[in-house]
């Protein structure tokens, strides 16, 4: 991952509600959510939600899929992997053990 990248990434979830959306998507697994059903865990008004589901979408760290009438959000597992692995890239380098703490 390039470092704009990673920043954009980061710049998307920098959002507590977005932030939010995220975790929870994340901790729904593959399966995703509908969003009537985020909106309604996160207490959250629908424009609102729009909105952050669009950014977090727009920077690849979502995807969404229409299934009949309900629009379900979910977590894209390979962009987050993609950004851990940036972040933790040569971890330590200059210091030695320092992740072992």
């Amino acid at each position: 991952m390039e470092l704009q990248t990673a920043a954009q990434c980061l710049e998307a979830l920098g959002s507590q509600h977005r932030l939010g959306i995220y975790r929870l998507l994340v901790q729904s697994g593959p399966a995703g959510l509908c969003v009537g059903d985020i909106k309604e865990r996160l207490k959250m008004a629908p424009s609102t939600l729009s909105h952050h589901i669009a950014k977090l979408t727009n920077h690849g760290l979502i995807s969404q899929q229409r299934d009949s009438r309900k629009l379900i959000c979910c977590c894209n597992f390979g962009r987050m992997n993609e950004l851990l692995s940036f972040l933790n890239e040569n971890c330590c380098g200059i210091q030695g053990d320092c992740c072992d703490e």
